[in-house]
């Protein structure tokens, strides 16, 4: 029976540490910091597998590439994060706080998969630095979950009427409804769009930039 070092190359062992890495470190960034607050299971789907994919293109290229051309793998390797860090899904626009993690995500997986030299301890302590850098900033950061209304009764939009059309909004939708913010005004169809920023312990989403929500997007939530 061929022993395992046999099967195995020395590198190929090596990356399948550094990969255990990647995806240990990406996995506290998204389930731990990012999905808590969002409860968005799509970005999370989404997060976890570009990481991957990210990590042994680059890791392949790289080492496919360095046996051939010397060094000119890693330019290779560098160029194509650069494309995957602009693609750009034919889906509804990304908020930024989910552009930022996706970023993230794709800073991780090129630096472990480039990280060939680099002690193991080292790598480690990388990935705990930026661990602790986004947890940081999350905590500094007080997100309010929020969500558009198209509202009816549009003479409550006025700012002397405010509290009304909160305790109207609060009555309505069983929103702990805290501000609210007049966006457009139809007035055809005594309409207004409404941003309601509510409190909420168990956390929320926060659905900015829409005005109506697609059928899919309740499944999803």
């Amino acid at each position: 029976m061929p022993q395992l070092g046999q099967l195995i190359s020395a590198d190929y062992l090596q990356m399948l540490v550094r990969f255990l890495l990647c995806v240990a470190t990406n996995w506290v960034i998204v389930n731990r910091l990012y999905y808590p607050k969002s409860k968005r299971r799509d970005f999370f789907f989404t997060f976890m597998l570009i990481g991957i994919a990210i990590f042994f293109i680059v890791f392949f290229m790289i080492f496919v590439l360095e046996d051939m051309k010397g060094k000119t793998g890693i330019g290779v390797g560098i160029g194509m994060f650069g494309i995957f860090s602009i693609m750009r899904y034919r889906t509804d626009a990304m908020p930024v706080r989910e552009m930022t993690y996706l970023f993230i995500v794709l800073c991780l997986s090129v630096v472990n998969a480039l990280a060939s030299t680099m002690p193991i301890f080292e790598l480690l302590l990388t990935n705990v630095l930026i661990i602790v850098c986004v947890w940081v900033c999350e905590k500094s950061l007080k997100v309010v979950p929020c969500k558009l209304v198209q509202y009816d009764r549009i003479e409550l939009i006025k700012p002397d009427k405010r509290e009304e059309l909160k305790e109207d909004l609060r009555k309505r939708t069983g929103l702990d409804v805290i501000k609210v913010e007049v966006g457009g005004i139809d007035m055809l169809r005594d309409m207004a769009v409404i941003k309601v920023y509510y409190r909420n312990e168990n956390g929320g989403t926060t659905i900015d930039g829409k005005v109506k929500i697609k059928q899919t997007e309740f499944a999803e939530s």
